[in-house]
């Protein structure tokens, strides 16, 4: 009977050692299994010369993480799909990334309009999503969406009251100004408002006493600029104002000079910076907006860490040809976003999506380019902007404004 009990004894002592050790097994698994971040970029088509600058820092932004321990004491690996310039195909590969690949956390595409279909996605499975650089804050109404570039809740007032504000400071200022914009969301918001705030470039502008001589609109897509290109030059403006994206204003520029002539000032409002510089000494004095660039008088005033980021970025994109090697604006908005993602599931201590979203609601995030960041839903989580002018200047990107970070002073147009 003693020998039975003894030997049940030992059964039940076996299984429990067993489930015990299969227990702390999983356990050691989950903990070496990576947490996966799922998004997309553009990769290729229109937005790619853009998409490639955050898809760099994405990588370098993981590796550094990876290298101080990771997340939660577990590895993160992205997991990152072309959505090929294309707003129709951001919402499903989003719902591919989360119902099929089951990713744990995801973070925004480029560009406002993949922006937004990425969110209605996220908003409808209940997931955070920071992001690098939507500024149509009115749309943006999810509460868990997260930007990491602020131009504030109304940027359709305050981009053309910064730049006329920079401009108005030269011996001669512009009075006279033409206006192109992309259809695309952001563009469009900018210069016409959205709903019932008609703000925008031309209302500003009228307000300022300037004289608005052009202003057309145009599809995004679009590469043939000659129409446009002759309308700007019979319109003969002191400040050709190009509300775009990407390479456009590349094109409308090289059109123009088709033509034989030349705006006296531009500023292009959200270019892929390397294309720019391209247009050599036909580039020198454009102007467009920046959170970041990485002017030794800036890059000395934020420290030491910033020097590693930014020459560590420009390894790596030599390193995959890309043309223009420069750590910048694009760049730092996408750290900002990746930082947000980073801040809100440590302090939540989980990657479950509420406790993220309501860490960030209460405690914000600390980034490295634009400092600590607050998120108030009711102005839809846009924080205070740090937004500047910059300007090509030697062939080179300056920062021109604000006086804080400006590096030089602004230029107007060459004789």
């Amino acid at each position: 009977m003693r020998r039975r009990v003894r030997l049940a004894l030992a059964a039940v002592l076996l299984v429990a050692g067993t489930a015990a050790c299969s227990t702390k097994e999983q356990a050691d698994k989950t903990e070496q299994q990576p947490i996966v971040v799922g998004s997309t970029l553009s990769l290729t088509g229109a937005f790619a010369a853009t998409g490639i600058i955050h898809k760099i820092a994405g990588e370098e932004f993981i590796d550094r993480l990876n290298a101080s321990g990771g997340l939660l004491g577990r590895p993160v690996k992205w997991t990152v799909l072309d959505d090929q310039s294309d707003t129709t195909k951001v919402g499903p590969l989003y719902e591919q990334l989360i119902t099929q690949d089951k990713v744990d956390l995801i973070i925004g595409p480029y560009a406002t309009p993949n922006i937004l279909a990425a969110m209605a996605v996220a908003e409808r499975h209940g997931y955070v999503m920071p992001h690098h650089t939507a500024v149509l804050a009115p749309q943006l109404t999810y509460a868990c969406q997260f930007p990491g570039w602020s131009i504030g809740p109304t940027p359709n007032s305050f981009i053309p009251s910064l730049l006329f504000d920079a401009v108005a400071s030269l011996p001669n200022p512009p009075k006279r100004i033409a206006i192109l914009t992309s259809q695309s969301g952001s563009a469009a918001f900018v210069t016409d408002g959205l709903g019932a705030d008609k703000n925008g470039v031309p209302t500003i502008a009228t307000q300022r006493g300037l004289q608005v001589v052009l202003n057309e609109h145009y599809a995004p897509g679009t590469t043939d600029w000659t129409n446009l290109a002759t309308k700007v030059r019979n319109a003969n403006p002191d400040l050709l104002i190009s509300n775009s994206l990407g390479v456009d204003t590349v094109g409308q520029l090289n059109a123009m000079k088709q033509l034989g002539y030349r705006p006296p000032l531009t500023f292009s409002l959200f270019p892929a910076p390397g294309p720019l510089l391209g247009l050599g000494a036909d580039g020198n004095g454009i102007l467009s907006v920046s959170i970041f660039e990485p002017n030794k008088a800036n890059v000395d005033r934020m420290g030491g860490e910033v020097k590693v980021i930014v020459d560590d970025f420009k390894s790596r994109a030599t390193a995959q040809k890309v043309p223009y090697t420069v750590f910048e604006t694009q760049a730092a908005a996408s750290w900002n976003a990746w930082q947000i993602l980073i801040d809100g599931v440590k302090g939540a201590g989980s990657v479950n999506q509420q406790a993220v979203c309501d860490y960030l609601h209460a405690s914000g995030a600390d980034t490295t380019f634009s400092g600590h960041l607050t998120f108030d839903p009711k102005v839809n989580n846009f924080w205070p902007t740090t937004l500047g002018i910059k300007q090509i200047q030697n062939g080179d990107w300056v920062m021109v404004r604000p006086v804080d970070k400006a590096v030089a002073p602004i230029q107007g147009p060459a004789g």
